[in-house]
C-alpha cells in the first residue's frame, strides 16, 4: 500500500514541476497472441468477480453458494470452462504452477466453505488470492 502511494505522490508531483517519474516494470512479460491476451484478461476479470461474490456469500452466510461459485468459476473444476489447456502452452512454467496453485486452492476452499465453518472458509479464502498477487507480482501481460 505504501509503494501505491509513493506512486501516486511522485506521479502527483511530476505533473506539477512538468518531470514525469517513470517507473520501470520489472516483472516478467509473458507475450500472448492478442485473442490469447484478451481471453487471459477476460478470465481474471471473472477470478476476481467471483472472489467477491464468494465473499458476499460469505457474509450472508451462504457456504454452500461460495463453495459452488469457488469450485465452479475458480476450481479445479472451471479449468475446461476457462480453456485452461490451450492457454497453458503460452505460459512461463513457474506462471503455469501459481494459476495451478490458485486452482487447488480454490477448490480446497469449496471443501472448507462445504463445511460451513465461516471462520475457516475466510481463513482460506487468502490462499486463493495469494496465488493472484505472487502471480501479478512476477508477470505481466502487454
Amino acid at each position: 500500500m505504501r509503494k501505491i502511494l509513493l506512486l501516486i505522490l511522485a506521479l502527483f508531483l511530476g505533473n506539477l514541476t512538468g518531470k514525469s517519474f517513470a517507473v520501470a516494470d520489472a516483472r516478467e512479460l509473458v507475450d500472448l497472441p492478442q485473442m490469447m491476451q484478451q481471453h487471459m484478461l477476460a478470465n481474471m476479470r471473472d477470478h476476481l468477480a467471483a472472489i467477491n461474490e464468494i465473499l458476499a456469500y460469505l457474509r450472508s452466510g451462504e457456504t454452500d453458494k461460495a463453495a459452488e461459485t469457488a469450485e465452479f468459476r475458480l476450481g479445479m473444476s472451471s479449468l475446461p470452462v476457462h480453456g485452461a489447456s490451450h492457454m497453458a502452452k503460452f505460459m512461463p512454467e513457474k506462471m503455469r504452477l501459481t494459476g495451478t496453485a490458485m486452482h487447488k486452492a480454490a477448490s480446497r476452499f469449496a471443501l472448507t466453505a462445504q463445511e460451513g465453518d465461516l471462520l475457516a472458509a475466510y481463513n482460506a479464502v487468502s490462499d486463493i488470492t495469494a496465488a493472484c498477487v505472487a502471480c501479478h507480482e512476477q508477470f505481466r501481460i502487454q
